[in-house]
C-alpha cells in the first residue's frame, strides 16, 4: 500500500471515528431513521426481514487480548451478536454486564463477538473487560477501519454503543444504537435464532 493510500484511509477512518463520537456514547437511543429494507420498531430497534437482509462486512482484526486473529466470517453458520464499544462509553459500562450474562444464557447457540473502537491504549479496554467480567471475545479496532466496513444505507452502526445481530447466513437482520438491557438483547436475537430451526 502506497504512503499515499494509507495517509487517505487513516484520514478516513478518523473521520468516520470522529463521526460516531459525535453520534455516539449516548443512553438516548436514538432510531437512526429509515433505510432500504428495514424498520424501525419501538425502542429503536431496526430489523430487516430475510428477504430485505444485505451481507455484513468481514470484520477482521486482532483479538482484544492478544489471543490472535479475528473474523467475524469464522462464526458463519451461527447468529451473532456484533457489540461496538468502548471503554470510555458509559452506556458501554452500562450493558456490558448483562451482554455477558446474555452470551452465557445463549451459550453455544450465539456467538458474542465485541469491537472495541477508539480506545488508543488496549489496556484500558482489557481493563474494562476484566471489571465486568466479559469472557467473549473483542477484535481491537482503535481507528474505526472495520466499522467503515459496513454499507451505508444498511443496519450500520452510527453510534457507540450499537449491538447488531448477524443471521447464520451472515446477514444483517438487527440493530439498536443504544445500551441494551438483556430483554431487549432477546427481542432481537430470539426472532432470528428462530430462523435457524
Amino acid at each position: 500500500m502506497s504512503r499515499t493510500s494509507s495517509r487517505i484511509r487513516l484520514t478516513a477512518a478518523l473521520g468516520a471515528a470522529s463521526a460516531l463520537a459525535l453520534a455516539g456514547c449516548s443512553s438516548s437511543g436514538s432510531s437512526g431513521g429509515g433505510g432500504v429494507g428495514f424498520v424501525t420498531g419501538k425502542g429503536g430497534i431496526a430489523t430487516a426481514a430475510p428477504a430485505q437482509r444485505v451481507a455484513a462486512p468481514d470484520i477482521t482484526g486482532t483479538s482484544l487480548d492478544g489471543g490472535g486473529a479475528l473474523k467475524l466470517s469464522d462464526y458463519r453458520g451461527k447468529v451473532v451478536v456484533l457489540n461496538i464499544w468502548g471503554s470510555w462509553c458509559s452506556p458501554c459500562r452500562a450493558e456490558a454486564k448483562g451482554l455477558q450474562e446474555s452470551s452465557q444464557k445463549y451459550g453455544d447457540q450465539v456467538q458474542f463477538l465485541g469491537i472495541n473502537t477508539r480506545d488508543t491504549d488496549p489496556a484500558n479496554a482489557v481493563a474494562f473487560e476484566k471489571n465486568f467480567g466479559v469472557g467473549y471475545p473483542s477484535i481491537y479496532d482503535p481507528d474505526g477501519a472495520e466499522i467503515l466496513k459496513f454499507p451505508k444505507g444498511s443496519l450500520n452502526p452510527q453510534s457507540i454503543p450499537t449491538t447488531i445481530v448477524v443471521d447464520k447466513d451472515g446477514r444483517l437482520a438487527a440493530r439498536a444504537m443504544r445500551a441494551l438491557s438483556a430483554e431487549d438483547l432477546q427481542k432481537m436475537v430470539d426472532p432470528v435464532l428462530a430462523e435457524s430451526k
